[in-house]
């Protein structure tokens, strides 16, 4: 189903899924923004601002070699005027058009902020592509090439840049003050930028003694105070607007509201952070580039706290640290998580340059600040924002309240708030068995109708794969496909979705799920680990999934029941990796590939009720493609069967690796 995010019946069904307080809280925002239409006040003046939140003398010496080079080589490549978003290349970076969508050419309209339609992709553009350049984290990564180098052309080009912007995109005007998210992660770059410039003799005038400066820094916390997300929408974009507020606040504390943003923000973090995070430490949007956005931004913030000598609660140490067991937990030997719900390449702080693991930069991140824990994977990789983060946080043990945290004693397998369950067995095998919620709450904004899906890896190289999220706006038919149950490794019945979606980020319904069984015994061990659970989205029927991975003869097997209800039309999906050759005969299909120059292969035994057919990038309607980045598609091989399942025999797939 195609549906138009700005229709009067998408109005309709989002006002349905908010609460009265929520209705309540937009209701006084829509007064705030008619108000403000003619009500733009100048920032208060400053005299005799400092900024003092430097990094500690020594902490660029520290940054490794490697990382330093890849840093430059990004810079370099920046300078010339060269960037890749989201699968689109430009190389108009020396001189950047801030309204302009490099995709579809358009250009975003002048105008009041809130009259800006950008959902729509006709009157605007790709506004990821546009909004991405303005979150200025290539700049942050020229502040740091600078930093590194003492190349003054680095600073100069992002002086030169920060004005372009700030005399182009005047305060509520335009596409840029419509989103929250952006305001907050732009006032964090904002803040590294100026730490970073620091020993550059034109960083004061750039910032503290620029009124321009001034007036869009204090316009932005303005903003942030008066239209924080809340109800159904709170969720990572939040933790962004809380984040660049109160790191705002710290860095750049020059106005007489700042103690009170500050406060305002810190408090927000709190709450958020515990609302947004299960107990075991996973995110609650149950999407896995969510749970790294929100934990860089959450490390940021603790950064500026303690850079500013605030006192930082208790508890968000205490999630920043769960959320980094959790991590370390769930990744594969290859370091890699899953691909779980939406995911669109956000990050909180750019530092690095291009092959620099995400990953890896948070889990060494976690060891500087936290302490790793025995059973953590090994991380040999390198990163720059590493040493610049745990120059500024405290280490966790140094702030009293790590005895209060028990931290996990082995490797955890089984997450049961988040319903995630990780098997592992022999040769690197990783299978991730979903049971958990559908999404966060009521809208499951970044949730995919992906109940009981498994994904399997044999080291790190996608077999069964989830094929990721490609696009958000502008593209609803793959926007729909990316989040469908056909898009999943799981069973779909009677051709539609377990969850009923009403907009490209809301779901009217939700399928829920339990785990029933669970036994996480390491597979490696010799033993066998089992998983079953089962949801209600096909009601009355109900779909139960058993899966099983045997050491012994390194076997992955999935039984899927069709429980209750009439006779119901079957489709069960297989989405290969891009890295797999599948040769189909009958209900077998032969799997190839090769890692690291090593020829691997395994067997699939599909269930013989069912006719199976290859699909491979198909496009009307699609089917067979794998997203590895927000913006990007290719083809991969989806193995589909058809039939009917009617109280007989559950169906049976087995998946063989060979040694």
């Amino acid at each position: 189903m195609t549906v138009n995010s700005g229709s009067p019946g998408w109005y309709l069904r989002r006002l349905s899924r908010m609460g009265p307080r929520e209705v309540g809280g937009r209701a006084g925002d829509a007064v705030r923004r008619r108000r403000w239409r003619s009500a733009r006040p100048d920032s208060p003046r400053v005299t005799g601002a400092r900024f003092t939140a430097v990094l500690p003398a020594g902490t660029i010496a520290a940054v490794p070699p490697d990382a330093a080079k890849r840093l430059v080589a990004e810079a370099d490549r920046l300078m010339a005027g060269h960037a890749e978003y989201f699968g689109v290349d430009r190389d108009d970076l020396a001189d950047p058009d801030w309204w302009y969508d490099p995709k579809t050419g358009r250009r975003a309209p002048w105008g009041y902020a809130f009259d800006v339609p950008y959902r729509n992709e006709d009157a605007v553009g790709d506004i990821k592509q546009i909004w991405e350049l303005s979150r200025h984290q290539y700049l942050t990564v020229l502040a740091a090439a600078y930093a590194v180098t003492g190349n003054e052309r680095y600073a100069e080009r992002v002086a030169e840049h920060l004005r372009s912007w700030w005399a182009g995109n005047a305060p509520l005007r335009g596409v840029h003050w419509t989103s929250g998210i952006e305001l907050g992660i732009r006032l964090l770059s904002w803040v590294w930028i100026r730490r970073l410039l620091d020993g550059w003799p034109g960083a004061a005038a750039l910032f503290e003694d620029n009124p321009v400066a001034l007036n869009q820094i204090w316009h932005h916390q303005r903003w942030l105070a008066a239209f924080p997300s809340r109800g159904s929408s709170a969720n990572n974009h939040v933790i962004a607007e809380a984040a660049g507020q109160f790191a705002a606040a710290c860095a750049f504390g020059w106005f007489p509201s700042s103690t009170r943003w500050r406060a305002d923000a810190l408090r927000s973090l709190e709450v958020q952070l515990r609302n947004n995070t299960f107990d075991s430490g996973l995110n609650r949007e149950l999407a896995t580039e969510y749970h790294g956005l929100v934990l860089e931004l959450g490390l940021a913030a603790v950064a500026e706290a303690d850079a500013a000598g605030v006192p930082v609660p208790a508890p968000i140490r205490r999630v920043l640290l769960r959320m980094t067991d959790a991590l370390a937990a769930v990744v594969d030997n290859r370091l890699r998580p899953p691909r779980q719900g939406d995911a669109d390449d956000g990050h909180g702080l750019v530092v690095d340059g291009e092959g620099t693991d995400r990953w890896a930069s948070l889990l060494a991140t976690g060891d500087a600040v936290f302490g790793r824990l025995a059973w953590w994977p090994a991380v040999t990789g390198t990163d720059v924002r590493t040493p610049l983060l745990a120059a500024l946080i405290r280490p966790y043990a140094e702030n009293g309240t790590a005895p209060a945290v028990s931290r996990p004693e082995s490797r955890p397998a089984h997450f049961a708030d988040a319903g995630m369950t990780i098997l592992r067995g022999p040769g690197e095998i990783w299978c991730r068995c979903d049971g958990g919620p559908h999404g966060f709450l009521s809208i499951a904004a970044h949730a995919h109708a992906d109940a009981l899906s498994v994904e399997v890896r044999h080291d790190g190289v996608d077999v069964l794969a989830d094929p990721g999220t490609y696009c958000y706006h502008g593209q609803p038919e793959w926007r729909q496909y990316f989040r469908s149950t056909l898009g999943h490794n799981t069973l779909q019945l009677d051709g539609g979705d377990q969850s009923v979606s009403g907009g490209p980020f809301l779901w009217t319904r939700h399928a829920r799920s339990r785990v029933l069984t669970v036994d996480t015994s390491d597979a490696s061990d010799g033993g066998t680990a089992r998983w079953c659970a089962e949801h209600d989205g096909y009601q009355p029927s109900v779909h139960r999934r058993r899966v099983e991975l045997t050491a012994v003869s390194q076997e992955l097997r999935v039984v899927d029941e069709v429980r209750g209800g009439p006779r119901r039309a079957v489709r069960l999906a297989f989405h290969l990796g891009p890295a797999i050759a599948a040769d189909l005969v009958g209900n077998r299909a032969q799997l190839t590939w090769t890692r690291d120059g090593e020829d691997r292969s395994a067997a699939l035994d599909l269930p013989e009720q069912l006719s199976w057919r290859a699909h491979r990038g198909e496009s009307g309607p699609p089917l067979g493609w794998y997203s590895p980045g927000f913006g990007r598609k290719e083809p991969t091989t989806t193995l589909v069967g058809t039939g009917f399942a009617d109280g007989a025999a559950g169906f049976t797939t087995v998946l063989r690796f060979r040694g």
